[in-house]
């Protein structure tokens, strides 16, 4: 970032230099300047401004640094949220070391079962905005026309009823919602009148090993061999039964009652309704532009916790008192790891967006400020100038950012790691 730093013309430089040391009166020393807008902002990137230059390719790149960081600021709050909410359950206080945290949950677990935690969940589903990536695009290039900006998903999203068939010749066509006879895959609960193989809870009768036993005998965990009653799937998979939760099948169409998935190359020009599973293509902007639609759209991608399962083998000596009071507090467990997980698929996306946002930033800004230092448009040279003095915040903000992820990250490894993953 440095170097490309040093690469900016010396009269950019002066004119920079000039700004940074008196910005409320122009580098004249005329407060006409600052009547006139020809002055730098007194706000900026740190204190989540985004309009610094003027220039819509260079304060779009300052609001991609902004979206990012906000998005890095929520996502450590919500995993320290669900820390916090752990640390509490096994009697520590909110706050306390992550190493402190992680030996109380394996404590808390030890005492209770046999053998840790068998833990099973599907990948959260991590959504980007595709109206953002739309929007992104219209706002740095002036070339762009907003009222027909197309923007594509190489993944799957959701569709219209009027896409499937484009969808099934160019790529896979998924139905999601309630369906009793499942030949896909079932998250939730699967009801089985005959004994078959249950990848979950199995709670009813287990022809096998059953790794938890209610007070009435009945399994109550996973069962190593074949389940009769019903089977929680909360990690999805085949029901041989009655699907009693959501069924997700491939098909050549979907009726009304079920919410159309497609899978497809960006090439197929499917049209999305919502947010994507996978990576967003927006359209075809100028150079300076592309690293900004890109961080606008992965800055505003979002996880869905997944439904979390968890068997274990009680250990010798739990008490009816001991075991009521540790399923209760497997319920919460549930909740709040399912939430961390999704958090942590969040702050791994950020961390690689923050990565490269760092790598462009003096990149975009230098090269976009040495084109604009030879115009004859005074307001331009100065928001050019204004865009460099900027850049150290820049630096700051994201490298500030990236740190905070990163660590908590690490709180998410500490979490599964403590519950046997």
């Amino acid at each position: 970032m440095q170097q490309r730093y040093l690469s900016v013309p010396v009269s950019l430089f002066v004119l920079a230099s000039c700004i940074a040391i008196a910005p409320s009166t122009g580098c004249d020393g005329n407060p006409i300047a600052e009547q006139c807008g020809l002055t730098c902002p007194d706000e900026g990137i740190l204190d989540g401004n985004a309009a610094i230059s003027g220039v819509a390719s260079l304060d779009s790149f300052f609001g991609a640094v902004v979206d990012f960081r906000g998005a890095a600021l929520g996502v450590e709050a919500q995993i320290q949220t669900e820390v916090d909410a752990l640390a509490v359950s096994v009697g520590l206080s909110e706050g306390a070391p992550i190493a402190d945290v992680r030996a109380a949950l394996q404590n808390h677990i030890a005492a209770h079962v046999d053998g840790g935690l068998a833990v099973r969940y599907q990948p959260p589903v991590c959504e980007a905005s595709l109206e953002v990536a739309a929007s992104a695009a219209a706002e740095c290039d002036a070339s762009v026309d907003p009222g027909s900006v197309s923007v594509s998903c190489e993944g799957k999203c959701t569709i219209d009823a009027s896409a499937q068939a484009e969808c099934s010749a160019n790529g896979t066509l998924s139905c999601r919602g309630a369906k009793a006879s499942c030949d896909g895959q079932c998250t939730g609960r699967c009801s089985l009148e005959v004994a078959a193989s249950c990848d979950g809870t199995c709670n009813g009768t287990c022809n096998g090993t059953c790794t938890v036993v209610d007070a009435n005998g009945n399994c109550a965990g996973s069962c190593d061999g074949d389940c009769q009653g019903t089977c929680d799937l909360a990690g999805g998979g085949s029901c041989s039964g009655v699907c009693e939760g959501s069924c997700e099948f491939t098909a050549p169409s979907c009726d009304a009652s079920f919410e159309a998935q497609c899978e497809a190359s960006a090439e197929a020009n499917i049209e999305c309704k919502g947010g994507c599973e996978g990576e967003v293509r927006p359209p075809e902007v100028s150079a300076e532009c592309e690293a900004t639609v890109e961080a606008k759209a992965e800055a505003s991608i979002e996880c869905r916790p997944p439904s979390v399962d968890v068997s274990f083998q009680w250990a010798a000596g739990v008490d009816a008192a001991a075991q009521a009071e540790f399923k209760a507090w497997v319920g919460n467990l549930k909740v709040r790891f399912g939430a961390i997980v999704a958090a942590g698929a969040k702050a791994e996306i950020l961390i690689a967006l923050g990565s490269d946002l760092i790598s462009s930033a003096g990149g975009v800004v230098t090269d976009a400020a040495t084109q604009l230092s030879g115009e004859a448009d005074l307001a331009l040279s100065i928001g050019a100038a204004c865009a460099l003095v900027e850049l150290p915040n820049v630096a700051t903000a994201l490298e500030g950012s990236v740190d905070g992820v990163t660590t908590s990250f690490t709180a998410v490894g500490e979490v599964t790691a403590a519950l046997g993953g």
